[in-house]
């Protein structure tokens, strides 16, 4: 890949090779060879296209399949009485990602039959530029051919016209066919023969004839000779000057167009199977990201199908069974009856509420069962759930901070910066910016879940700096990326997506950087005031990575998805859409990397 003036990049130099034409036109079979090579190479392309084809049919196949597959188990489950729960969450949530596999596999298919069409074209258009070159080619070799023809010709009768005044000469001196002289003038044997024959025809024809006649016919003779040497004079020099015309400017013409013809289709074969390399990497990575996204967000297949809690669903499915079924007559045993039936109480240790709960009933002496007043019931479920409120420690303030909107919560928090990120961010920074792999090693799900549910019930009583977060600072770094991915439009925002992506694509590093610069002052305020706190924590993070081994790439892989989000598709649905992750990354790399220059002013250093 190489670059123009321009910045426009190129597959290779375009300057064609002098030094192959000045030894194609050294050879005498240059015109057959070029065209048998682009012979060669149209079936090379053809080749190329059909398997293009093939493949395409394949994949189309397989996305479809994959995705009525996905879809018709999706619908089956739900009208059947299959588990509920999170088991139906997770198995929903990976037909889902069956289903944008699959249709990455159609928009695969769909690229594949663009490029077969597009060698297809090729093929014609170099084929015919082919045949119109070798009907030029075979016109001129023709015409020269011709005029070489005509050449002879005139020579032929010239030497006829020589050779009869020769006889009459000859027969006019008195000179007889056998004269030795006229014998030395010949170049050989076979000379001396036509000579000897045209004497002796000659001497047959003006035999008899008088002075006067035998004039009069040299004259004659003498004038077609003339004639006829004017005659081939003229054609060899028009014979030498299409001779030079064609070997000095028809013939390298036409050979640098051939050439020129095998090199498009060559080279256009050769793009294309670049162009389905690249392709078939990039769906094979969005895939892989499909399964397993780079930046952990939970919604990998693996971690969807971890995600399903037995445990959980079994006791919900046991309360809601035992409600649904509480009205209608027990089918079993009996489990209670009078006494005088002979039923006893059930053993106190067999219950486990009463025995994690504190003593609520009152046992009369001497007495062998214990009574419960409904006052000490009302007590015992009170007790509970201020037990309860106690182990979540948090009143809820109504002040949440997760999915709301970045504008919304920092007018209502009245902040430059929002105090989530301040607060984690600093909690980050004191206790794990050496920690190694910080951000790209997640929390414990459990954890994860609870910090986040702390956070969005009451912000400031947490405390970050106790020991149950500073040694498990992961979790404060998951929380950290969970905020951010669950803005209802990405800190980068949906609008400026196509801009940022645009101008990651730039080659040139000093013109992506101004494009980028220009991106980010684009933003909205709170944007972009959150961005410029958040990559100063990121650059800072980045000083220290020989300990914690994260990279400027290492923070772009894992921030690119986080702070573009899923691009919106055709029809504004989020998520549907086939992110453009390397350029994303390319994007958070830059500007991070030149994170002084696009956010620190002079005043500030």
């Amino acid at each position: 890949m190489t670059m123009e003036d321009d910045d426009t990049p190129v597959l290779l130099q375009p300057n064609f090779d002098e030094d192959i034409l000045r030894a194609l036109c050294e050879l005498d079979c240059a015109v057959p060879l070029l065209l048998d090579r682009i012979k060669q190479s149209t079936v090379s392309c053809r080749e190329a296209s059909s398997f293009f084809k093939k493949r395409a049919a394949v994949e189309d196949e397989y996305g479809r399949n994959l995705q009525k597959v996905a879809r018709a188990t999706s619908e089956t489950y739900s009208m059947n009485d299959g588990k509920a729960g999170s088991f139906v969450s997770a198995w929903q949530s990976s037909m889902r990602v069956h289903e944008m596999m699959a249709e990455n596999r159609l928009r695969f298919a769909q690229r594949l039959n663009e490029m077969s069409d597009e060698l297809t074209t090729l093929v014609k258009e170099v084929d015919k530029n082919r045949k119109q070159t070798k009907e030029l080619a075979t016109r001129y070799e023709r015409a020269l051919q011709d005029s070489e023809s005509v050449t002879e010709k005139f020579k032929t009768r010239l030497e006829l016209a020589s050779e009869e005044l020769e006889r009459v000469l000859l027969h006019k001196e008195g000179e007889s066919f056998k004269d030795t002289a006229v014998h030395q003038n010949r170049s050989g044997p076979s000379g001396k023969r036509a000579i000897g024959k045209a004497v002796a025809k000659g001497g047959l024809l003006l035999k008899g004839k008088n002075p006067g006649n035998i004039q009069r016919q040299e004259g004659d003779i003498r004038a077609r000779v003339s004639t006829a040497s004017d005659q081939y004079k003229k054609a060899v020099t028009d014979t030498q000057t299409m001779r030079q015309e064609y070997f000095n400017f028809q013939l390298p013409r036409i050979l640098r167009t051939l050439k020129e013809c095998a090199d498009e289709i060559d080279l256009g074969t050769q793009y294309h199977l670049t162009r389905y390399a690249f392709l078939y990497e990039s769906i094979v990575l969005s895939d892989g990201q499909i399964l397993i996204p780079p930046d952990g967000d939970g919604s990998g297949l693996k971690i969807t199908i971890e995600s399903i809690d037995n445990r959980s669903d079994f006791k919900t499915y046991m309360q809601n069974y035992v409600y649904a079924r509480g009205s209608a007559a027990p089918k079993g045993p009996r489990r209670e009856g009078p006494p005088e039936d002979g039923f006893l109480p059930p053993l106190p240790t067999h219950n486990p509420e009463k025995v994690r709960s504190p003593p609520s009933s009152t046992v009369e002496h001497g007495s062998t069962t214990g009574t419960t007043s409904p006052s000490s019931t009302t007590h015992h479920h009170s007790s509970q759930s201020v037990t309860h409120a106690g182990l979540n420690g948090i009143v809820d303030k109504g002040r949440p901070t997760f999915g709301v909107d970045l504008a919304e919560q920092m007018a209502r928090d009245k902040v430059e910066v929002p105090l989530l990120m301040v607060k984690c961010c600093e909690a980050i920074e004191k206790h794990g910016i050496e920690s190694q792999g910080i951000y790209r090693v997640s929390g414990m799900k459990s954890k994860v879940a609870g910090l986040k549910a702390r956070l969005d019930k009451d912000l400031e009583s947490v405390d970050l700096d106790a020991a149950e977060w500073s040694n498990d600072i992961s979790s404060v770094s998951s929380v950290m990326k969970m905020w951010l991915r669950e803005l209802p439009n990405p800190l980068l925002t949906y609008a400026l997506y196509e801009g940022f992506i645009e101008a990651a694509k730039i080659e040139n590093d000093r013109l992506r950087h101004i494009r980028l610069h220009e991106r980010v002052n684009e933003l909205p305020d709170p944007n972009y005031s959150t961005l410029k706190y958040f990559l100063g924590h990121l650059h800072r993070i980045n000083q220290h990575s020989s300990d914690n081994q994260m990279s400027m790439q290492n923070l772009a892989i894992v921030f690119g998805p986080t702070l573009f989000g899923q691009p919106l598709a055709a029809d504004g649905v989020n998520g549907t859409a086939m992110p453009d992750t390397f350029h994303q990354n390319l994007a958070i790399e830059t500007i991070l990397m030149h994170y002084v220059d696009i956010f620190v002013d002079e005043t500030d250093v």
